[in-house]
């Protein structure tokens, strides 16, 4: 057999870091995409004559589309090999934004928005399946706290990005940006991923094309995680005791009950439902919920009250959630030593710590603090949301059996995308709920009060063509409120969240059930010879 010959460790170890850049780009334009189309909405509407209803389908049918194929994607993904898989998400997710931007109506937008997300339902997870792949335990925090940033980042730069393409090209504009973004990541994730070849000596991680697929498990699992997201998507406009909401929910849940009942009895099941079995995995798993529930509502709540209260545009406010992105980054630096040091069940209550601190600072302050005030808190909140995540993502990560790490992965974006959902539902409904209590509409004649008491928007309109400045005064106030509600929840849903990781994370010197596979050397040699191809 002939001998390999192996690149520096410099090199490998930049290889490494340039297909993590390859990766973060692929996420970040899926990160994107959803804000970046709920700014375009309004020139859609003109541009498409599109209703209400359309609006809704063009974001709804996108989500519902990227969590019904999450499980079975990364199933796929472990049997004929996550780079393939992952590529051709990155190929269909680009056709698809083209079509996009050449629809002509309603309709063939919202279809093509579902098939976008079945694009991005394979990036999400196959991107994070293969980092244990190319980078070594040790500089895995680092990886993951780097893919996490690009994630987040899309919160913040989607609306600086797509209200400067709005302002100089048409609406389709905003689809068209993914095709050259995805174009690199595509050839640079070709080039410097390691292979899926099968017979590739000494990986574990190799595809696993024996057994059959669930197809019984996947519709199930389908069904049910897209029946709880359209019942949580239509609750905003619906309440929580709406017949409908109701009964999309309820049905989404007996559906997943019976997702797990045929899992359990299948010969090759679609997720391998024995990592609930393992502390890390499940700990781990469930604290990602709770932190990208909190995270995601703030994300909610922020910019609306830059908007409304402090009366930036879609740019200003962008760049002004950035410091909760620059509070992410700097964790991504200090988690690595620190979990190495103290151990996750260390570290991940302290970021949670942190993050109800963030918190609560948020909560106390006034509507006229002024945005010093707002950059401050949001910092703190990013430091903890990374110091709690990146360590409970590297836990997932490690329990993981190399075959199967794209149905873990896509287990776990799969809990972490209907919780997120969830959260914005939830927190909304504490927002709005907060609006109410403290919004004076005395005096207004009833369908100005009506459309006031809607949201902070709708109260500056009516209160700029009543020229009413004690309404609008009156609404930011009540926004205020509650967002102050909102970050209150947060913070006591961190606090409970940090005492459960005390309590069930594994200790740092024991580890039995993410113990190494059997075959662990073979791993680190395989992982080795793909990263110096």
């Amino acid at each position: 057999m002939p001998v390999r010959s192996h690149r520096s460790t410099s090199s490998s170890g930049a290889r490494r870091w340039w297909a993590l850049a390859a990766l973060t780009l692929s996420v970040l334009v899926v990160a994107l995409d959803g804000t970046i189309m709920t700014v375009a909405l309004p020139t859609i509407s003109r541009a498409l004559h599109a209703d209400g209803a359309d609006l809704q389908w063009i974001t709804g049918g996108y989500l519902l589309a990227l969590s019904a194929a999450l499980l079975p994607v990364g199933r796929l993904g472990d049997r004929f090999g996550h780079k393939r898989l992952l590529l051709a998400g990155m190929v269909l997710f680009a056709l698809a934004s083209g079509l996009g931007a050449l629809a002509r109506s309603p309709g063939e937008l919202i279809a093509v928005r579902a098939v976008m997300g079945l694009g991005a339902a394979a990036i999400m997870p196959l991107s994070m399946a293969v980092l244990p792949k190319i980078f070594p335990a040790e500089q895995l925090p680092r990886a993951i706290a780097v893919w996490t940033a690009a994630t987040a980042l899309g919160m913040p730069v989607g609306p600086v990005l797509g209200g400067w393409l709005l302002n100089h090209f048409w609406w389709g504009s905003v689809l068209v940006v993914n095709l050259p973004v995805v174009g690199l990541a595509l050839g640079a994730v070709a080039w410097l991923l390691p292979s899926d070849r099968a017979d590739e000596a000494g990986s574990p991680s190799a595809p696993e094309r024996a057994g059959g697929f669930d197809v019984a498990g996947a519709v199930l699992g389908a069904l049910g995680v897209t029946a709880v997201v359209h019942g949580t998507i239509l609750q905003p406009e619906q309440g929580w005791g709406s017949p409908t909401v109701l009964a999309s929910l309820l049905g989404g849940v007996l559906l997943l009950v019976g997702f797990v009942g045929r899992e359990r009895r299948a010969a090759d099941p679609l997720v391998d439902l024995g990592l609930f079995t393992r502390r890390a995995f499940t700990a781990g798993s469930l604290l990602g919920v709770v932190v990208n529930f909190e995270v995601t509502g703030i994300l909610f709540v922020v910019p609306q009250y830059l908007q409304g209260v402090l009366g930036q545009n879609a740019l200003g406010t962008g760049l002004r959630v950035l410091p909760l992105i620059g509070g992410l980054l700097v964790a991504a630096t200090l988690s690595e030593a620190l979990t190495a040091r103290a151990g996750a069940r260390i570290v991940v209550p302290v970021g949670l710590g942190v993050l109800a601190a963030g918190a609560f600072l948020g909560a106390s302050g006034q509507v006229t603090a002024g945005y010093g005030f707002v950059a401050a808190w949001l910092a703190v909140t990013g430091l903890g949301f990374g110091l709690a995540v990146v360590p409970a993502t590297s836990l997932v990560l490690s329990s993981l059996p190399p075959r199967r790490a794209g149905a873990g992965t896509s287990l776990m974006e799969t809990v972490q995308q209907v919780g997120s959902v969830l959260g914005v539902a939830a927190l909304g409904s504490v927002l709005n709920a907060g609006y109410l209590s403290r919004l004076d509409v005395a005096g207004l004649p009833a369908p100005a009060a009506d459309a006031a008491r809607d949201s902070l928007p709708a109260a500056a309109a009516v209160a700029d063509r009543l020229g009413d400045p004690a309404l609008l005064a009156s609404a930011q106030h009540a926004f205020g409120h509650g967002m102050s509600l909102v970050l209150v929840v947060c913070g006591v849903i961190s606090v409970v969240a940090a005492v459960l990781a005390v309590t069930f994370l594994p200790r740092r010197d024991r580890r039995p059930d993410v113990g190494p596979p059997p075959d662990a050397s073979q791993q680190a040699v395989g992982a080795q010879q793909a990263v110096d191809r």
